[in-house]
């Protein structure tokens, strides 16, 4: 009887072990949805940021504060990743505080729809949307479904984008101004408030102090004086109409009789009613 020959079986050749690293943008869970921004060289240069006051005030009325904060979400993703991101469609919309439902009528994806209807976004292949980084002006066939308070604001808007830099830094530093003024602020608080503000030092000083003067009150507007009668000016014919009124240096609401003598009516005749005393014909 023979013994069987055992054959050794070779080792098997090692592999070497390649040190495992960790993708610096793991895949995320979930559907998504690869962000690029719109360029638009037309209008891009008159555009305004998405966190702007602007889009605030009058965007969001039509387009919704859901799409608004969406729209300054993928803002931000565009501001950190230059190239374009992907966006995790359930978590974007946990986020924003719509759910994670993904149907066609759920919140986020109407969101989404808003951004297309109203050509903030775009379809930019399979897969893929542009969403612009410069926010346009309000088109004007949807500036009637504003409040009527929001309209002629953006009519001073749309005529203060025909002044100059400077000129729009100075009205817009007097009407911050004038309402820091009317909530009870003194000169010296308004202009260090508009210095926080990024407001030129010499802009905040004369914005405090046309704010802090207030309107000049019309003589109409200003209370008599009880005890006191409002006695009629009469002015000469020839005499120019801006004459200087005499004004008590403690009382400035109260008349004060000038030592002059008054001037006679040019259609009052010597010995009338009307001609002033002491005053001899010529």
């Amino acid at each position: 009887m023979t013994t069987p020959t055992v054959v050794p079986t070779p080792p098997r050749p090692l592999r070497p072990i390649v040190a495992q690293t960790e993708s610096v943008h793991p895949a995320p869970e979930g559907p998504t949805l690869r962000i690029v921004q719109w360029v638009d060289p037309v209008a891009d240069p008159h555009g305004m940021h998405p966190c702007s006051r602007y889009v605030e005030l009058y965007w969001l009325g039509i387009i919704g504060p859901s799409t608004t904060w969406l729209l300054r979400r993928l803002n931000y993703g565009l501001e950190v990743h230059g190239d374009g991101f992907d966006l995790n469609l359930p978590e974007t919309a946990r986020a924003l505080g719509l759910g994670d439902k993904m149907g066609k009528n759920s919140p986020f994806r109407r969101a989404l729809a808003r951004l297309i209807t109203f050509e903030l976004a775009r379809a930019h292949g399979p897969g893929e949307l542009a969403v612009r980084a410069h926010i346009p002006p309000l088109p004007l066939r949807h500036l009637s479904r504003l409040p009527e308070s929001l309209q002629r604001s953006h009519r001073r808007w749309l005529a203060e984008q025909q002044l100059s830099e400077p000129e729009q830094m100075r009205r817009r530093a007097i009407r911050l101004a004038t309402g820091l003024a009317q909530s009870g602020h003194d000169r010296v608080t308004i202009e260090q408030r508009l210095a926080e503000w990024q407001f030129h030092p010499s802009v905040a000083f004369h914005a405090a102090g046309v704010a802090s003067a207030g309107p000049a009150p019309s003589p109409k507007d200003r209370a008599p004086v009880p005890g006191v009668a409002q006695k009629p000016v009469r002015v000469h014919a020839d005499a120019p109409s801006a004459l200087p009124r005499p004004v008590h240096p403690m009382f400035p609401d109260l008349p004060v009789q000038s030592s002059a003598p008054d001037l006679p009516d040019a259609t009052a005749q010597p010995g009338s009613a009307s001609w002033p005393a002491g005053v001899r014909p010529q």
